[in-house]
């Protein structure tokens, strides 16, 4: 993996696994971060790593749809491997516009697939990033595992049933080297801001009302994206190919407690508020989302047996984490609040 492309990388997850395979592994290549620049991409999140690594990080704004755009970017870095991060990803804008996901997540997949599909003399390795979400919802027992049936509720989760199939259909069909993982919901540093966990965070912070959909009580596995990123260097690193792998934190909440933890966490870390004892009493309730599934759990035994890869955090210490860093950097999420997500609430059919 001499010259590894990452697409997606100024996304959340993907900036975070580039920071972590340059200044955590050992790893002696370069990686290539391929980027549309959508709302959610943001560069000054690799700022400090463009700067202490000039020679092994090298940005591309392509968008990866654009089969010419992605070809080019192969032939002149001479990828060697792929790690897909970029997709769309919140359930709430699926719900409001499905068809940027459909043409990101599938026909974005298809267009590397095909790039890789030309290049397997030199293309070692095709990691897929996808979600538990693909997997539907549970009941008040059991856990998703590599084996469980597909069922997606939402256009989000539906798109990217369609590119792990894709990719599953690929290494079946044409023998590319592919690798899969299925995460949890991941949280920690530069989360966008309409997701839950740093929408909660800036809101409670500022004083605003902080809206539960429906109970509060759909229940999500927590994992901590440094987490996250490790098990993916492992999978790429180790995984036999053609398998997946399902990645959790061993963090089952509900969304209630969630927000509860992070308000207690602020009024310690940040001091109370004005005309509030705690900011527990922001938490108002509101009508539930479409299709919002129950609850998610990740049986990830399979890639600890296998790769010797577990969670480092719990969510008591990756919140914590999380929490101080949104409350030292405001200069990263301020403007994206300006400019790109003011908090409001999407997703109402």
């Amino acid at each position: 993996m001499k010259n590894l492309m990452v697409t997606g990388g100024c996304g959340f997850i993907g900036s975070n696994f580039i920071r972590y395979v340059l200044t955590e592994t050992g790893f002696d290549g370069r990686i290539i971060n391929v980027d549309k620049l959508t709302y959610a991409g943001n560069p000054e999140s690799l700022v400090d790593v463009a700067e202490k690594f000039p020679d092994r990080y090298v940005f591309e704004q392509v968008d990866i749809c654009d089969a010419k755009g992605i070809g080019r970017v192969f032939d002149e870095y001479r990828v060697t491997a792929v790690a897909h991060f970029a997709a769309e990803s919140h359930v709430d804008r699926s719900i409001s516009g499905p068809g940027e996901f459909i043409q990101t997540n599938l026909i974005g997949t298809y267009t590397l697939l095909e790039a890789v599909r030309a290049r397997l003399e030199t293309v070692e390795l095709f990691h897929h990033v996808s979600t538990d979400e693909v997997f539907g919802s549970l009941g008040a027992t059991g856990a998703f595992t590599e084996n469980t049936p597909y069922q997606p509720n939402s256009p989000y989760s539906a798109s990217k049933a369609g590119s792990d199939h894709l990719v599953r259909a690929y290494h079946e069909t044409f023998r590319l080297p592919t690798t899969m993982s299925n995460c949890s919901n991941n949280y920690g540093p530069y989360h966008f801001p309409e997701k839950l966990i740093p929408l909660v965070i800036l809101n409670a912070q500022a004083g605003k009302l902080l809206p539960v959909y429906g109970d509060g009580m759909q229940v999500r596995d927590w994992l901590y994206v440094r987490d996250h990123a490790a098990a993916i260097w492992n999978v790429m690193q180790k995984g036999n190919r053609g398998d997946t792998y399902n990645v959790g934190g061993r963090c089952e909440l509900p969304n209630l407690r969630v927000v509860e933890m992070i308000c207690d966490l602020l009024d310690e870390m940040a001091g109370s508020i004005s005309g509030h004892g705690s900011r527990r009493e922001l938490i108002t309730f509101v009508t539930d989302r479409p299709g919002h599934d129950r609850r998610y759990a990740i049986d990830c035994s399979k890639i600890q047996r296998e790769l010797g890869w577990k969670p480092e955090e719990t969510f008591q210490t990756g919140l914590r984490k999380t929490v101080r860093w949104y409350l030292d950097n405001e200069g990263w999420w301020g403007p994206l609040r300006t400019q790109r997500c003011a908090g409001e609430r999407l997703g109402k059919v």
